[in-house]
């Protein structure tokens, strides 16, 4: 993300650092896309001292906490509600059987309901990530970016961050 001045100010940047680099050419077989090179005399760091030190921040640790948080849980609900699933279709045939309305019987209702919860948990997965995590996420990204490709440039290309 990256705040800058100008007609626009006091706008966020949300375009992702590595879009373009990634999709150019991506399984193509062609060239390798350009990467810009360190200014001369700059002892840059290594990409992997650089995720290193990323993957240490406290930053990086507060997103993978967040996403801990939603996905274990949601992941042991899910798994417990199929596996409830599948048990009663098997030792309980007398229960699933059992009409609800017309020929709607409790297994066909569970079974729609397993396609329902999937596409519940998609959205809640979805904007659990927009709204908790996608912006620090994409602060990381720049960060990354910028240690590997900018040294020196500031997200702005101006020399200075605003």
């Amino acid at each position: 993300m990256d705040k800058h001045d100008g007609r626009d100010a006091g706008t966020i940047r949300l375009d992702d650092p590595w879009y373009d680099a990634l999709a150019v050419g991506w399984g193509e077989g062609g060239d390798a896309v350009p990467v810009p090179s360190a200014p001369a005399g700059a002892s840059a760091p290594g990409a992997s001292d650089i995720y290193l030190e990323v993957q240490r921040s406290a930053a990086f640790q507060e997103v993978r906490s967040r996403y801990r948080r939603f996905v274990v849980p949601a992941t042991a609900g899910f798994f417990l509600w199929y596996v409830a699933y599948v048990v009663a279709a098997t030792a309980a045939p007398g229960l699933m059987a059992r009409p609800v309305a017309g020929a709607v019987n409790v297994a066909l209702l569970a079974g729609l309901g397993q396609f329902l919860s999937t596409f519940l948990l998609t959205w809640a997965y979805a904007r659990h990530a927009r709204l908790r995590r996608d912006r620090a996420a994409l602060d990381l990204r720049w960060t990354v970016f910028e240690q590997e490709h900018g040294r020196g440039r500031s997200r702005t290309g101006r020399g200075e961050d605003r």
